[in-house]
């Protein structure tokens, strides 16, 4: 039988019922046998039971149609269509919600909120007196010959100690030792973490859809988020700046993610830009306007750090702003997210992250880990080879979905290749369990089915730690495949957070 650990409480499998059936008989609560739902779900459950399967393909439809009228699409590098053009691609729009009751979102925040204050203290100390090296807590050459530690970052101050002003953590649902489930942090995203306009777009797409759900359900509102990114970016402009200008910096239409550095500038009333559109003078940043130069103060950027000054970083880019860097470290720009960040957010960072929680605020982690093998460690490299059918293994730098092997779903061949890469460069990869992620409901051709989910919740550093209730449900649409990415087939799913 089919499960749907979000929706069902931990039941024998011979009483779980599979929700598609239950569905095409048409079956309440109150009418027989049914699976015992979640509390939270449980009025959701008894107005999907009663949705005709050609209405919900139809509201499907009509929900892609609108996104594709507007323009909600991401680029797939390298990839073509059956003609051979085009990689603009949507990303696919579930019609059954991830709900969330109000405690779980509670504790969660908690630790969210706990997490990104340690790391912004962790970065800020890698570029300052890194204590956190000196007490031997993360190996030295784990940060200095870290691929994303900008040496240009050392000694630089920058506003409020923050450098990770926009934070995506991804999350995931699985059981625990005692078989409950438990939220687990999966990973950290703390350069330019996407994905929050598909977050903002599916409630929208949920509330024109299905108007009614929202009186029988009080959902905590999301559409406030530009507002609260507008206020974040404000509040790290330099000091001695009133009324700063801010402008999202983004590397062009053919980015993967352009319809969000759009979207984000659009919402957030404020401009949207490309390198060519910036210039220094005297370590001041410029944008050209029709009305002569305007000076810039505060700079999201949506472009990496090795494309950002092509006077300090790769001299080849024509995608960010010559002398930026200079204006940076006299302190009168901010970019957001800071330039060095990524040494946070690497995958063989991760695993020192309970500890800096505890160095940095003394306080235990109210997020846990994903337990990992660190292939650099002799131990756990031999771990690893040992058990890779068993394994999910990931690049350290790795991103989307790429240069990963998921050990169960793997073939003999794929593993071995995989084998080898891993010998060859043993510190450029992590390994961990295949969690048993927790699945939710999706409306599939076939009905209603279970697929894989995570969450990645956006928090927002300013003068405070702030965010709005839930995030970005991704869902892998594949049967049986625990990728989210939209780039290997995922979907999105709105998340309704219970007030």
């Amino acid at each position: 039988m089919k499960k749907f650990d979000e929706m069902y409480v931990a039941l024998p499998e011979a009483a779980v019922r599979d929700l598609s059936q239950w569905q095409s008989q048409g079956l309440s609560q109150s009418q027989g046998p049914s699976p015992e739902v979640r509390e939270h779900y449980l009025k959701y459950a008894q107005w999907l039971s009663q949705q005709p399967h050609d209405v919900m393909r139809a509201r499907r439809d009509e929900a892609e149609m609108i996104f594709r009228r507007v323009g909600i699409t991401f680029a797939v590098y390298g990839a073509k269509d059956e003609d051979g053009s085009g990689t603009e691609r949507l990303i696919p729009f579930d019609l059954i919600p991830r709900i969330i009751p109000s405690h779980e979102w509670a504790s969660m925040e908690k630790g969210l909120i706990q997490r990104v204050t340690a790391l912004n203290r962790f970065v800020h100390d890698v570029y300052h007196d890194q204590d956190i090296i000196k007490a031997g807590h993360v190996p030295a050459e784990q940060i200095l010959n870290n691929a994303q530690f900008r040496k240009e970052m050392m000694g630089v101050n920058v506003p409020g100690n923050i450098y990770s002003h926009i934070s995506g953590i991804d999350i995931v649902r699985a059981p625990d030792a005692q078989g409950n489930g438990e939220y687990y942090v999966l990973e950290d995203n703390l350069r330019v973490p996407s994905g929050v306009s598909y977050m903002l777009e599916d409630r929208k797409m949920m509330m024109r859809l299905f108007p009614g759900l929202f009186s029988t359900y009080k959902v905590a509102p999301v559409a406030h988020y530009p507002d609260l990114l507008l206020e974040t970016l404000r509040a790290s402009a330099p000091a001695n700046v009133a009324e700063p200008t801010v402008v999202v910096l983004t590397p062009g239409m053919y980015n993967s993610a352009y319809f969000e550095h759009a979207f984000l500038a659009q919402q957030m009333g404020i401009e949207l830009v490309e390198g060519q559109d910036l210039f220094v003078k005297e370590k001041f940043v410029y944008m050209r306007t029709t009305r002569g130069p305007r000076r810039v103060d505060v700079i999201y950027r949506r472009v990496d750090d090795d494309f950002l000054d092509p006077q300090v970083f790769r001299p080849t880019s024509t995608l960010g702003c010559a002398g930026l860097m200079e204006a940076y470290r006299a302190g009168n720009v901010a970019i957001c997210n800071a330039v060095g960040t990524g040494v946070a957010d690497d995958k063989s960072i991760y695993p020192y992250v309970p500890k800096m929680i505890e160095f940095y605020l003394g306080e235990k982690p109210i997020l846990n880990n994903v337990p990992t093998y660190m292939c650099r460690n002799k131990e756990d490299l031999a771990y690893t080879m040992a058990n890779l059918k068993d394994l999910v293994v990931k690049e350290v730098h790795g991103a989307g979905g790429y240069g990963m092997l998921v050990g169960p779903a793997s073939t003999n061949e794929e593993i071995e290749d995989f084998r080898k890469a891993v010998l060859a460069k043993p510190e450029g990869y992590i390994a961990q369990p295949t969690l048993s992620l927790s699945s939710c409901p999706t409306f599939v051709e076939s009905g209603i089915a279970p697929r894989h989910i995570d969450l990645r919740p956006f928090v927002l550093s300013g003068k405070t730690v702030q965010m709005v209730p839930g995030g970005l449900t991704r869902v892998a649409l594949k049967e049986g495949s625990l990728v989210v990415n939209s780039s290997q087939g995922g979907g999105t799913k709105d998340t309704w957070i219970l007030e």
